[in-house]
């Protein structure tokens, strides 16, 4: 089964329980904060599904993402000046 295939059948599950979450809304109504929270999740299952599309429709050469040289050479020690050594205290003080 291809990837395609998987999300329209998720798509569809996803059509299904959106439906039951409508008829449960009815016989229950939609003021509960547990209705609320189920009606959010379906929409954001939703939300990512759409996003798993769009991400398999990209070629998986454009996914990649982009690397950040970090240099070798030491920073400058003037960026530290003004901290504190962490866990050590600071440097004009004695520990208790």
């Amino acid at each position: 089964m291809s990837v395609q295939d998987d999300l329209t059948t998720v798509q569809r599950c996803l059509d299904d329980l959106a439906r039951s979450v409508g008829r449960l809304e009815k016989q229950l109504g939609t003021g509960g904060l547990e209705m609320r929270r189920v009606r959010t999740d379906a929409n954001h299952l939703r939300e990512s599904v759409a996003l798993l599309r769009d991400a398999a429709a990209t070629p998986a050469t454009q996914r990649k993402p982009e690397l950040v040289t970090i240099p070798d050479t030491p920073y400058d020690d003037s960026l530290w000046i003004d901290t504190d050594d962490e866990g050590l205290g600071a440097r004009d003080r004695r520990a208790p």
